[in-house]
Parts: C-alpha cells; sequence; structure tokens
C-alpha cells in the first residue's frame, strides 16, 4: 500500500490516479486545508483508495495511519507552496513543511518504512546562474518556501545516510494541465497559477490580465518558463518509486521539458484552445520574477527513463476541459 500525503491536492490527486492505473492501492492523508474531499471521492471511484484526515503537524495523526495500513512506501507531496506568502509568514512555511515532514520521517523510521518519493522545487535554486538547470546547478533559495524545500532535502540526505531511509526528491518546474478525463484537475482557492486564470477569464469576460515586463532578454521580451504537463509529473513519480523498489540509491531530478515558454505564448495557446481573444495589459517587471527558468531533465530521462509527452497546448487543453467541466 502506498501513503499519499496531500493526495487531495492538485498534484497529489493526478499521482493517486497513475498509482491506482498501475494496480497499487492508495492511502490518501490530507488535513484538507488545500486539498478537497470531492477529491478524494472521485479518487475512490477508480480503484482502493482509503482516505485519512490528519495533520503531520501532529505526530499522532501520522503514526496513527502506519499502525492501521500495511505502508510499503510514501508519496510526499503535503505542503504549503506560496512564494509570496512564505515570505510574509515564514513560520508558518518551517512548521508546516519541515516540522511536519520530520514528523511522517520520524513515523517511517518506528514503522520501517524506508522508501519516500519526496516533492520538491525547481525553487531550492533560486536564481538562475545558467540555463537550462541542472542537478549540478548551486541551491541557493530567496524565499523561506524554498528554504523549507532544501532543508528537508538536506534532512532527507542525513537520514539516508544514518537510518537507510532513502528517497528520491523530484524538483518540479511549472505544472500545468489536468488529467486528461477531466476527472481531476487544478483547483486552488484563491487561484494564483497563470494558466487556470487566463482560462477561467474567459467564462466570465470582461478581465484585463496583467502581463508583467515585456522587456526580458528573451525572444518577445516576455519571462520565459518550463510547463511540464502534471500527467506527465504523475508518471515521474510512478518510475521514482520503481527506482526505490529495485534498490536505486537516494537520488534527486529536474522534472521539466527542457522547453521554455514565454508568457506570451501561454496567452496565445489559451486564445487558440479557447478560441476567445484575452485582453492584456502591459505592466512593469515585477521584482525577484529572474528572465527564464528551463530544467535540463536529461537525469531524469537517463536515470528513471522519465519522458515527458504532452505539449504546452495539450497542457491547457486538458485545463481547459476540466474548468468547463467544474465551473
Amino acid at each position: 500500500m502506498i501513503l499519499v500525503t496531500g493526495g487531495a491536492g492538485y498534484i497529489g490527486s493526478h499521482c493517486v490516479l497513475a498509482l491506482l492505473a498501475k494496480g497499487l492501492d492508495v492511502v490518501i492523508f490530507d488535513n484538507l486545508e488545500t486539498g478537497h474531499i470531492e477529491t478524494v471521492e472521485t479518487l475512490k471511484k477508480e480503484g482502493n483508495v482509503q482516505f485519512v484526515k490528519g495533520d503531520l503537524k501532529n505526530l499522532e495523526d501520522i503514526n496513527s495511519v502506519f499502525d492501521e495500513f500495511q505502508i510499503d512506501a510514501v508519496v510526499h507531496f503535503a505542503a504549503l507552496s506560496l512564494v509570496g506568502e512564505s515570505v510574509k509568514e515564514p513560520q508558518k512555511y518551517y512548521y508546516n513543511n519541515v516540522y511536519g515532514t520530520l514528523n511522517l520521517l520520524n513515523a517511517m523510521l518506528e514503522h520501517n518504512v524506508k522508501k519516500i518519493v519526496f516533492s520538491s522545487t525547481a525553487a531550492t535554486y533560486g536564481e538562475p546562474e545558467y540555463i537550462p538547470i541542472d542537478e549540478k546547478h548551486p541551491q541557493n533559495p530567496i524565499n523561506p518556501y524554498g528554504n523549507s524545500k532544501l532543508m528537508v532535502e538536506k534532512i532527507m540526505d542525513d537520514y539516508s545516510k544514518a537510518y537507510d531511509l532513502r528517497s528520491v526528491r523530484l524538483r518540479y518546474f511549472n505544472v500545468a494541465g489536468a488529467d486528461s478525463k477531466a476527472r481531476v484537475g487544478e483547483w486552488h482557492e484563491p487561484e494564483t497559477h497563470l494558466i487556470p486564470n487566463v482560462l477561467k477569464s474567459t467564462f466570465s469576460g470582461g478581465k484585463i490580465f496583467e502581463m508583467y515586463g515585456d522587456d526580458y532578454p528573451t525572444k518577445d521580451g516576455t519571462c520565459v518558463r518550463d510547463y511540464i504537463n502534471v500527467e506527465d509529473l504523475a508518471q515521474a513519480h510512478i518510475l521514482a518509486l520503481e527506482y526505490l523498489n529495485n534498490d536505486g540509491a537516494t537520488n534527486y531530478f529536474n522534472l521539466g521539458t527542457k522547453n521554455g515558454d514565454t508568457v506570451k505564448e501561454v496567452f496565445s495557446a489559451c486564445e487558440k484552445v479557447t478560441e476567445k481573444t484575452i485582453p492584456v495589459n502591459i505592466m512593469p517587471r515585477r521584482a525577484g520574477d529572474p528572465a527564464s527558468l528551463v530544467a535540463d531533465n536529461s537525469k531524469a530521462k537517463e536515470i528513471l527513463g522519465w519522458n515527458p509527452k504532452h505539449t504546452l497546448e495539450e497542457s491547457i487543453n486538458t485545463a481547459y476541459l476540466y474548468l468547463n467541466k467544474n465551473n
């Protein structure tokens, strides 16, 4: 049985679908602070899914899961992930992301579970020194969110050496899209991500989007980001679990496409998918927005055998289908 923390959330729910498609049994552990019970109910229709409402900040909550279920491995998504909020409320982020993960790891040790796949982030790299970013790139986060994820990576290194608790850390770039059957998708309150916000604006009409900066040293002057499809991302977690099951050592991988798309290209693709014109105002640059963030994904391809398949337009199309179904 696989324990998925944060399985009621955006990326976690897609990973649960991928695990169920492999015939695996899943326990979702989620405090429903940002996840949704409706998502859990949808997932239960797809296979053997147990749900436990609990909080990683409470050691008793997570220990009870290991006491009740025979857990073979953990996929750990549960975390707070808003960069701006982390700057305003660092205490909340360190307490939740670092202390919560420590409780999870200690419960794993207590119950002799020695395999975990961790949802990390490209934010651990900070400002890019070169593009594309490979795993040898220095890790110098520039906000508490990135710091909290890097701290967990370092803890996992130490737990691997001392206790043989093996981990795979997957460093995501920009995640996009939804389940191709529109069963689950991106559902944040409030929504902070570019693509769903652009798509939602076409439902009500009248919203003018603000594009921050068109004078970057990129092909059209707008920021370049690496958009990785959420179903491709979920497959990487399956491959990471298989890697650990085959006695793979503690490791870390970038998850991206190695292709960057500009903000203008994202808008253009959204207009193509929706067949609607999206009005935009060009605003000054925002502080702290790097011109370009693109992953070198060669290591994940070589060691995990991972190969992202979906295009940006396909990601936008599935996101649009999901939003149309649920709005």
